[in-house]
């Protein structure tokens, strides 16, 4: 991709991206550009991904053709205001934060600007991230289809309709963290019962990978593959009748809606 990137902020988010673009040959890190607030980020990412990185925000947005925005929700409001006359007419702009709506960074801008906003995932880091986008009227296919290309670097991407967003945290962005703690509890009574705990870990995170792959390829109904592996008076119905006991579903469905909603909360400056 003959373009100039710009991270603005290269924490983990920022850091798995470029990650994915440098391994997926998209970009040439020459042709990719941060900022950090910390010397010690600075030199780090220096180091391990060979990129231009500073201090100076409004340089990187000035001399960026995709600039991402890859800060905590609660600094965009100063960033942009720092940014907002350095920011030529055809950048696009990508944001990378739950809760900041494209009429927010409109406002914050003062004029019109290319914007889209997006929700990728940590696991981005190891090539399959789940990212989903969301355009504004401003962006054309042509720069649509060139964000989507730099996300699929490291993943998959899909694009919603804005009034989807706040809902996307909860099934995506937030849920890794419980997929870990699922592994992690898996783990740690295969360790109560004797294994060692690397093993654990591996044949757990395994088993985990290769039941969403199979959901993934085969097209087939979740349910219908959870029936496949309950065989009448099996282990597995037994562990499934007590999941249902205890109230997994419930609880998840809990955890994502705690999700949404605070989403929406940050939408609305909550």
């Amino acid at each position: 991709m003959d373009k100039k990137i710009g991270f603005i902020g290269c924490g983990q988010m920022g850091q798995a991206m470029i990650q994915g673009m440098i391994d997926a040959k998209l970009m040439k890190a020459e042709n990719i550009a941060a900022t950090a607030l910390s010397d010690e980020t600075i030199d780090f990412v220096s180091d391990e991904y060979g990129i231009h990185i500073s201090n100076d925000n409004k340089q990187l947005a000035r001399e960026s053709d995709l600039l991402f925005l890859a800060i905590k929700p609660y600094i965009y409001h100063g960033v942009i205001q720092e940014i907002k006359d350095e920011v030529p007419p055809d950048t696009v702009i990508v944001t990378i934060a739950a809760g900041i709506t494209l009429d927010a960074i409109k406002e914050a801008f003062g004029r019109n600007v290319k914007v889209i906003r997006s929700m990728p995932n940590t696991p981005s880091l190891v090539g399959a991230g789940m990212s989903v986008l969301c355009p504004n009227d401003f962006i054309t296919e042509e720069e649509l289809a060139d964000v989507m290309e730099v996300f699929k670097s490291f993943g998959e991407a899909e694009i919603i309709e804005e009034k989807l967003m706040d809902a996307v945290p909860a099934i995506s962005g937030s849920s890794p963290a419980f997929v870990y703690m699922f592994i992690e509890a898996m783990a740690d009574t295969a360790v109560q019962q004797g294994f060692p705990r690397d093993k654990a870990y591996k044949i757990a995170s395994q088993a985990v990978q290769g039941a969403a792959k199979m959901v993934k390829e085969t097209g087939r109904h979740p349910g219908e593959l959870k029936d496949a592996v309950c065989t009448p008076g099996g282990v597995t119905i037994a562990g499934v009748t007590e999941l249902e006991h205890s109230g997994m579903r419930s609880s998840i469905i809990q955890a994502m809606e705690a999700c949404t909603k605070k989403s929406k909360e940050l939408s609305k400056g909550e």
